[in-house]
């Protein structure tokens, strides 16, 4: 038996195997913002997919468990923050939410070791382990990350391919989706994998990595959309109201003082962008002070989007808005709304509940899903408000009208956990996945402005009053992602796993 391969069965058999889970999710979390070692994520699938090759179901289920407790709780951790420190619920029962939506998360990783362990031949043996760890384990990890980002509404937190915003994977982002970039991580850990195990197919497996990375490096390369129109002058602002001030009467006043004179610097500006419910308060309340901004703004030629709280035709409906000012109005409302935190799911069985344990929500109504992008610097801009940008395929619903994107966030709920940097990152990804230049403003942190190919061009420092300007070339056209959103990737992995179950149907 190859040595390898000895070992590995050895530490499969017991509970050093299990320690071995949980330290590869532990660390993958660093190939994440704000720590960005990409290789690790790599490192981390490849030292789970050879437990699970030579654990039986039941081990394969609890080592899953075990990579899912250390992944989430390292990388999710920080919701422990918006829930006591912000959300005001009693320490005890902050740490029983944290912990129970990490335990949720690792369900996943779980279901999927039981699932590979079952259904494939435990062991390795060269012919059947080359169409299993190549076919399915790639395809698999992604279906499993596609069905976490659409459960309950989905929380995509920690996708692998978000990982390799800088690597050359990346360059598979306008074709597959951050899903497609999941599964060529999974895919190199498969290789790595083969290669440790496999002596025969060395040269095989090496030659699918040098080739999979350098087409990769090459499609990075590739221009998939083009100029649309004239370049524009942008600016966004940054406030840093802290959260626990943020909404109190005192403070709306110099809020909106602070907001007003920052965007007076940028009158020169063709655009400029308040954060996320920036005015703190409803439409109706502040509608006088706007009208005067508007008329300020049409006299300089520039236009505004400002984040508010916006009142339904019906005066209950209340909604998270985006608004645009200047040479013409528009409005978007937020439509993905976190559950639990925006609104409350299934509320006729949850309401009592959540009364009972004391946990402070909002209610919140959703904006629909046929709102299109807003006219501003006589461009389109597509909008997304804090969460929604997780989404992918919800972000690329504004184009091909939306010549750029806008995201607008407080992640001021978060302070200064890895959440901010994550959610940055995901922004990335969503420039990377629509060939646009991505406009991003918040409240505290990280204010930025990406390229499409999702680079940051400008970055505002973190918890500073201050505001970002560039100049930014609007682009038009669709790359192939805009066109199938995750369908390709979600497809083609059904079928490379139908594959794979029907040629060991056939051998047996």
């Amino acid at each position: 038996m190859n040595p390898v391969i000895a070992v590995f069965v050895r530490i499969s058999r017991g509970w050093r195997g299990d320690l071995a889970a949980v330290f590869a999710g532990a660390v993958a979390p660093l190939a994440f913002s704000p720590v960005d070692w990409w290789p690790v994520s790599i490192l981390a699938c490849s030292l789970l997919f050879a437990l699970w090759l030579f654990s039986p179901p039941a081990r394969a289920l609890w080592r899953g468990f075990f990579f899912g407790l250390g992944f989430f709780g390292v990388g999710i951790s920080w919701v422990f923050i918006s829930i006591h420190y912000h959300g005001h619920v009693g320490l005890g029962l902050s740490l029983f939410l944290t912990v129970v939506l990490i335990i949720v998360m690792s369900l996943f990783p779980m279901l999927l070791g039981y699932l590979l362990a079952r259904y494939l031949p435990q062991g390795f043996e060269v012919g059947a382990t080359r169409y299993k760890l190549l076919l399915v384990f790639p395809s698999a990890w992604l279906l499993m990350e596609w069905l976490r980002g659409w459960f309950m509404t989905g929380f995509p937190w920690l996708s692998l391919g978000y990982s390799q915003t800088d690597s050359p994977l990346a360059g598979l982002s306008p074709l597959a989706g951050v899903y497609g970039v999941s599964w060529a991580v999974a895919f190199t850990a498969a290789l790595l994998v083969g290669l440790l195990f496999d002596k025969a197919g060395r040269v095989f497996y090496l030659a699918m990595l040098v080739l999979l990375w350098l087409v990769a490096a090459a499609l990075n390369t590739i221009q998939w959309t083009r100029p649309s129109g004239a370049p524009i002058k942008v600016a966004l602002l940054q406030g840093n109201i802290p959260q626990h001030l943020k909404w109190l009467p005192d403070v709306r006043r110099p809020t909106i003082e602070l907001y007003t004179n920052l965007t007076r610097k940028h009158w020169d500006a063709d655009l400029v962008i308040w954060p996320e419910t920036a005015l703190p308060g409803f439409y109706y309340e502040v509608e006088t002070f706007l009208e005067d901004l508007e008329v300020e703004a049409k006299e300089n030629e520039t236009d505004l989007l400002i984040g508010m709280l916006s009142l339904g035709e019906n005066g209950h409906d209340y909604y998270n808005t985006m608004m645009s000012f200047g040479r013409e109005r528009g409005q978007y409302h937020k439509n993905h709304l976190v559950p639990f935190t925006e609104y409350l799911p299934m509320k006729s069985l949850l309401g009592g509940l959540v009364a009972f344990m004391q946990v402070p929500m909002s209610d919140f109504s959703k904006g629909g899903t046929k709102q299109k992008p807003l006219k501003v610097a006589n461009q389109y801009a597509g909008i997304s408000i804090c969460f929604e940008d997780a989404f992918g395929e919800e972000v690329i619903q504004a184009l091909p009208e939306a010549t750029f994107l806008v995201n607008v966030s407080n992640d001021a709920w978060f302070d200064d956990s890895w959440a901010p940097p994550q959610h940055l990152q995901m922004a990335r990804m969503r420039a990377l996945e629509s060939g646009r230049p991505l406009l991003r403003a918040t409240n505290t942190g990280m204010t930025a402005i990406i390229d499409d190919k999702g680079r940051i061009k400008s970055l505002a420092e973190q918890f500073e009053v201050t505001s970002i300007s560039a100049t930014i070339q609007p682009r038009g056209g669709m790359t192939l992602y805009a066109y199938t959103g995750n369908g390709l990737a979600v497809s083609l992995a059904i079928l490379l796993i139908a594959f794979v179950a029907w040629r060991l149907r056939r051998q047996k």
